[in-house]
């Protein structure tokens, strides 16, 4: 066998860790300690070898100890020291790190004869040393050019779009820049009328790349746009576009790779977006991100000091605006045409922006529903012989395709995959099931045993939820109203992990009490979880479980029923049987900060029991009601008039859409330039067992208990 041999050369002129990039995929790394006592004569001590590479690619290593090198540079020879070569390590086939015993050492550098440290490496496979690399990477700026920030103005927007005329990229990282003003910066991707999000940030956190949405690829007919959200107050002069620190920026970088036949290293973007498009941009992009003055450090830009707020004064002023600038209203005319529904369980949208509507038909959830051991009570009804899976025209209500006959009994919760599929639960049954969406009811995928519940691997509780990793497409199963779970499965069914609640102290770790709904946040890759009864939404790492945060607001009068996310949290409240419930709400919350920006509720057909709650791409909240059979529809397309009743205006500029690729940008030159259903079955049969509910026409105070105690604590596996 015929190997190629390459060497790299570290000098021991600096102490610490040495680390030796060697071509295609090998990387070795040394820790080195000195010894405080021998200071004086400059000995450092050899302790840890840590190997990153594979025998893919690599044969073997032989790390040496030098006096004197054969050469100072990295090349590819058969030498490697001109005076006697020591072994330090040697490493093939995969061998893990090596770390010596506690007090013990290879003695290097001072007088050690060991002053350069020479890593030869052989590789056993060359292939990675032909051709070029299949993709190249390249950059796309967006950029305003024109915008101006008048004093005192709480809001003022800098639009940028162009169409899209090149081969197709794709993002994987994304950077924004403005200077003092700069509230929050985002940037999209417009195919077919839809937003999606490349990217969001705060500028003034540290302005470094950041991951950016993997499904935000770009290809021909599409559209790229940005927006920055300026603040003038404290200025007292207009504020330019330009490279000075008394002037401002706006710029959104994308970081893409592309195929290498066709790629451009370089494309920029600085057109006005017209004002008709920028009306469709999701609400998230004119909402600032408050940051912390922890988070905050110091900018390149330092110039003008009219402002005379400190950070933290700034911050708070950034979450004023936040407060001010987003107010969802009802859309009381909503449905434009009656809906006939039973108990509303679940809401999910399709990839159309479709709202689709889980229900529960003539099935009701009732005190005799189940008996202590959470078996089924009521088989003898039969499934549910309406249409329980309703696709509706989210602009007038209109019902797009129904399905779901004759095969659930009590519904519950219902979310959407990357294939529109349907992943759904029914508590009655005991099961999650993924459905196809064509209307030909296919279950794809059946998980749990009919009727039968349990606390394995292959059996659930009257589970609640299932949310979907838009990445991995690995599903999440809140189990539920008997087991105080989240349960992990692939696509295709195979059960990968669970967890329990978590705890902000890391100590006292109270269970979860009916983990009721669930949703994945895909731009943090987290999760997180209405845990009903305890009146909290708990987040965690999606792909490993690990606690990252808990809200909790006396807002929620110990009940949140659902959760909901789109940029910013979205949940509803319940009423709690403990005496100490609070009005009936949704509410809007910050991520980060945990402040509740916003608060909601019908005006006159007021909540009963809001059960599940969904946001779509454009702003619009659906509210899904088990206790009245209804869905309410709110919007934020009201918060600029609420905005401006604040003293906050909202600057739209009009200009034309177009795109280019370049070579080169310098900045200085531009600067200087300057279906029919019955209601036969619908009637109410009772109070919903597990989910509180009171009539309106007959309800008592003793008729309004809610039957909500969970069963009898049973240990899950």
């Amino acid at each position: 066998m015929c190997f190629l041999g390459c060497v790299s050369i570290c000098s021991l002129t600096d102490i610490g860790s040495a680390y030796f990039f060697l071509p295609h995929f090998s990387i070795f790394i040394i820790s080195v300690t000195k010894n405080s006592d021998l200071w004086l004569m400059c000995f450092s001590f050899l302790v840890d070898f840590l190997p990153v590479a594979s025998m893919d690619t690599a044969h073997h290593m032989l790390l040496y100890g030098c006096q004197t090198p054969a050469s100072y540079n990295s090349y590819c020879t058969q030498g490697t020291c001109e005076d006697d070569a020591s072994i330090l390590y040697a490493w093939a086939r995969n061998a893990p790190p090596t770390k010596l015993p506690t007090d013990v050492g290879f003695r290097v550098g001072g007088n050690s004869r060991v002053s350069y440290f020479v890593l030869q490496i052989h590789y056993g496979d060359v292939n990675a040393f032909r051709g070029e690399q299949p993709f190249i990477a390249g950059m796309y700026l967006l950029m305003s050019m024109d915008t101006v920030i008048l004093p005192g103005k709480r809001v003022t927007n800098a639009d940028i779009a162009c169409d899209y005329t090149s081969y197709p990229i794709h993002p994987f990282a994304f950077r924004t820049h403005t200077h003092h003003l700069g509230k929050v910066v985002s940037g999209y991707r417009i195919r077919d009328g839809k937003w999606t999000l490349i990217g969001r940030q705060s500028p003034l956190l540290p302005q470094a790349f950041y991951a950016a949405n993997k499904d935000a690829d770009i290809k021909y007919g599409d559209t790229v746009a940005a927006r920055c959200v300026f603040s003038g107050e404290g200025r007292t002069s207009k504020t330019y576009i330009g490279g000075t620190s008394d002037d401002e920026m706006c710029n959104f970088y994308i970081m893409y790779y592309m195929d290498s036949k066709h790629a451009v290293p370089f494309m920029n973007c600085m057109e006005t977006g017209s004002k008709e498009l920028f009306r469709h941009i999701p609400a998230e992009a004119n909402v600032p991100i408050p940051v912390s003055p922890e988070q905050m450090m110091p900018m390149m830009h330092t110039g003008h000091r009219t402002e005379n707020k400190s950070l933290l004064e700034t911050n708070r002023a950034d979450e004023e605006v936040l407060n001010q600038g987003y107010h969802v209203e009802e859309v009381p005319t909503w449905p434009e045409s009656y809906l006939q529904l039973g108990q509303v369980s679940g809401l999910a949208l399709d990839s159309d922006d479709n709202l689709v509507i889980f229900h529960r038909g003539d099935h009701r959830w009732g005190v005799n529903s189940f008996d202590n051991q959470a078996i089924y009570q009521q088989m003898s009804l039969g499934p549910i012989q309406q249409s329980t899976i309703l696709v509706v025209d989210p602009v007038k209500g209109r019902v797009l395709k129904a399905s779901g006959r004759n095969m659930f009994y009590l519904p519950h919760g219902i979310t959407t995959d990357a294939d529109n599929n349907y992943w759904v639960t029914d508590v009655a049954l005991h099961q999650v099931f993924k459905l196809s969406s064509d209307g030909r009811d296919k279950v794809l995928v059946a998980l749990g045993q009919a009727f039968m519940p349990g606390t394995d691997k292959k059996h659930f509780c009257q589970p609640t939820d299932v949310a979907v990793d838009t990445v991995t497409g690995n599903i999440y199963i809140s189990d539920g109203y008997c087991n105080a779970r989240i349960l992990k499965f692939t696509a295709d069914g195979k059960y990968l992990s669970e967890w329990g609640a978590g705890s902000s102290d890391g100590r006292n770790r109270k269970p979860f009490r009916i983990p009721h709904s669930l949703v994945f946040l895909p731009d943090r890759q987290e999760l997180c979880v209405a845990d009903r009864e305890n009146g909290n939404i708990q987040c965690f790492v999606a792909n490993t479980g690990e606690f990252v945060k808990e809200i909790s607001k006396k807002e929620f009068g110990g009940e949140v029923y659902a959760v909901s996310y789109s940029g910013l949290i979205f949940a509803v409240n319940g009423e709690s049987p403990y005496g100490h419930s609070a009005p009936l709400r949704g509410f809007v919350i910050n991520y980060s900060t945990q402040e509740i920006v916003d608060s909601f509720s019908p005006e006159k057909k007021k909540f009963k029991m809001p059960h599940d709650i969904v946001v779509s791409k454009d702003g619009s909240v659906f509210v899904g009601d088990a206790g009245s059979d209804a869905v309410f529809k709110f919007t934020s397309e009201k918060a600029h008039r609420s905005v401006k009743k604040s003293g906050i205006e909202v600057q739209e500029l009009e200009g034309k859409q177009a795109g280019k690729t370049a070579s080169g940008l310098n900045l200085g030159n531009f600067f200087a330039s300057h279906k029919g259903y019955s209601q036969q079955g619908f009637d109410r049969l009772s109070t919903e067992g597990s989910d509180q509910e009171k009539d309106e026409e007959e309800s008592t105070d003793s008729d309004n208990e809610e039957y909500s105690a969970p069963p009898p604590t049973v240990s899950s596996s």
